[in-house]
């Protein structure tokens, strides 16, 4: 049986679409434009720091890539065997339209398709913090298990777990210590690279880390 959450539901409806045609960006330099403005720094900046040194022939899997803004920006530095996972449709066909050579699937974080081990890199990038604390556990399970060696996340940052209304609404949004709920949950990931990202305009931040299973 395929789960379902409340925060599946959400997100795959109306105010998932909203939030799709929102945030949608054109291409790489748009993107990187909205990390100079809101961080004072690229996002594309930001990648080369963590996995700049990276094969660009590693098998890499987004769960949760929306439009596919991140992968393109990987493309761009030259990561050739991209895929993203994504549960909302409307996101899919958007995706689809803005990438070229990049392997989108619809599905559920929660059960992807791949065997285990599949890809050499899995991540997410504002993903985490839109699932339950109470399933938290379940998705890190599915990513850890998709993935041969590392694990990459970028993510809304705070010391202890603590729900964030969004929008006027509850339930949808959180902030924690992602990397700390990975190495706490699987006790062979280390952790290689952790760095937080202030925002310019409020007291906010975001964490970029990298793990990797120790017997890779």
């Amino acid at each position: 049986m395929v789960k379902k959450t409340e925060q599946m539901e959400f997100w795959s409806g109306n105010f998932g679409k909203e939030y799709t045609d929102r945030n949608e960006v054109l291409n790489v330099k748009e993107w990187d434009k909205f990390y100079e403005e809101t961080r004072g720094i690229s996002r594309t900046a930001m990648n080369t720091e963590c996995i700049g040194g990276f094969s660009r022939d590693i098998k890499v899997l987004e769960v949760g890539c929306n439009v596919g803004h991140q992968l393109l920006c990987l493309q761009a530095m030259g990561f050739k065997n991209l895929y993203g996972i994504e549960l909302q449709p409307y996101a899919v066909e958007k995706a689809k339209e803005h990438t070229k050579n990049i392997n989108i699937f619809q599905g559920s974080g929660f059960d992807t398709p791949f065997k285990d081990g599949y890809f050499d890199l899995v991540f997410t990038s504002g993903v985490l913090i839109h699932i339950s604390p109470n399933d938290l556990n379940e998705i890190l399970s599915e990513i850890y298990r998709c993935s041969k060696q590392w694990i990459w996340g970028f993510e809304y940052f705070a010391e202890t777990h603590q729900e964030i209304t969004y929008r006027g609404k509850s339930n949808v949004l959180w902030k924690g210590n992602f990397a700390k709920n990975y190495f706490e949950t699987f006790p062979d990931l280390m952790l290689l690279k952790e760095k937080k990202y202030p925002y310019r305009t409020n007291q906010n931040e975001d964490s970029m880390f990298l793990l990797q299973k120790k017997d890779s």
